[in-house]
């Protein structure tokens, strides 16, 4: 299915990658569909494109990146409300906050989003623990991380891809499966 953005003009997603947010995000309880694009770029960063708003999406990246120590403790019915057992059928995200000054960027360690890899379920959940930050800064142990960065850190081929490619129809086609993943672009927005 074609789907048109703002950030990345448009681009082709298989329905299988979209993500549904029975409850939405907070603050955007209106928008249950997204799918996560990846700009192709050394930042690491992701985004979580809505496919109903063109112009929402939200900058995200795995908490373990940057706080490797960062655990998710869900309570049954939250797992439930999944329909998880355990997190180990599913991915962890935060929400990040890039100010102007982007040494500033915050990472929302409270309210992860949590999304079950298989059913494609996902949610914002609000954690119990007292201690973990809504703006936790981030920046420098990202930047470290970004220094140190290996190819074996992070498996990319799981997620959906924006690079700088072949030139095609305009449109660009982006194609999310384990074994290769093949992305064309004619968007001067994508670069």
């Amino acid at each position: 299915m074609k789907i048109k953005t703002t950030r990345f003009g448009e681009l082709e997603v298989d329905k299988k990658d979209i993500i549904e947010f029975t409850e939405g995000l907070l603050g955007f309880e209106n928008l249950k569909k997204f799918f996560i694009v990846d700009p192709g770029d050394q930042t690491l960063i992701l985004w979580l494109q809505s496919t109903d708003d063109a112009a929402t999406a939200f900058p995200i990246i795995e908490p373990k990146i940057f706080q490797p120590n960062y655990m998710v403790k869900l309570l049954p019915v939250e797992l439930n409300s999944l329909a998880l057992e355990n997190l180990s059928n599913a991915s962890v995200y935060t929400v990040l906050t890039i100010p102007q000054n982007v040494t500033e960027m915050s990472a929302n360690l409270k309210a992860p989003i949590i999304i079950n890899n298989k059913t494609k379920m996902a949610r914002q959940i609000v954690l119990q623990d007292s201690k973990l930050e809504v703006r936790f800064k981030m920046y420098m142990d990202l930047k470290k991380y970004i220094v140190n960065y290996s190819t074996n850190a992070s498996d990319d081929s799981k997620r959906t891809n924006v690079a700088q490619a072949a030139r095609d129809n305009g449109t660009t086609v982006v194609s999310t499966n384990t074994a290769n993943t093949t992305t064309k672009t004619n968007s001067p927005e994508a670069n």
